[in-house]
């Protein structure tokens, strides 16, 4: 039997790739979604987002900007979108096909900031943090780690631990699938966009993924 699940990140508020990747997920019939965090930040569609991922059943996480929305909140009463970040727990823990699977916003056992950087900006794969992150997770008793919060994509196996980090809905343009118990990482672009294996803030210079001015 094979158990395919989905994979989402960083999705900061933008309803639209993030709804192109929950009707990917639906046309290959993943049996569950997971969120890695990152829900608000940047753009003015938080309501909507959240919607959709409570629509879709997904399995989230609190990211670093979620915790920041959180901490803003001065008024009363809380909306319901936003009672659902603070429902959010730091971590989650699964199994599926005898895979033990640990999802983290940037990385064990609970942060979310830092983060698991494996690529430089171009997308090539640094040989030296391939190196630390295996040592640092030599003793990690899981076999698939989930993170976001780099703006970053990869499948990597890290000694005996696969760590994935699906990239955000909107700045990476991706999405996976992980299937199980093979182990296997379909990676989706979105929005008919090539994927940006590592974005950061530096590319906006460039006029890439340039963040519109937020309405008032």
């Amino acid at each position: 039997m094979t158990t395919r699940i989905g994979l989402i990140s960083d999705v900061h508020a933008s309803p639209i790739p993030l709804l192109q990747a929950l009707k990917i997920f639906e046309n290959n019939k993943v049996s569950e979604i997971i969120c890695a965090g990152d829900i608000a930040g940047y753009f003015d569609f938080f309501d909507q987002t959240v919607e959709l991922l409570q629509q879709y059943h997904c399995k989230t996480i609190i990211g670093n900007h979620d915790q920041s929305c959180i901490q803003s909140l001065t008024a009363e009463p809380v909306s319901q979108q936003l009672q659902f970040l603070k429902g959010l727990p730091e971590t989650l823990q699964f199994e599926f096909e005898n895979k033990k699977i640990f999802v983290v916003h940037a990385n064990p056992p609970s942060s979310q900031h830092g983060g698991i950087k494996l690529l430089d900006q171009n997308g090539e794969l640094i040989p030296r943090q391939k190196k630390f992150w295996e040592k640092e997770l030599e003793d990690f008793d899981y076999d698939v780690l989930i993170v976001g919060h780099t703006h970053q994509v990869y499948a990597e196996q890290l000694g005996h631990v696969l760590v994935i980090n699906p990239g955000s809905t909107q700045f990476n343009h991706s999405c996976m699938i992980l299937s199980l118990p093979d182990l296997t990482v379909q990676t989706f672009a979105l929005e008919n966009r090539s994927i940006e294996k590592s974005w950061n803030f530096s590319l906006l210079h460039k006029g890439v993924n340039r963040i519109p001015a937020r309405k008032h």
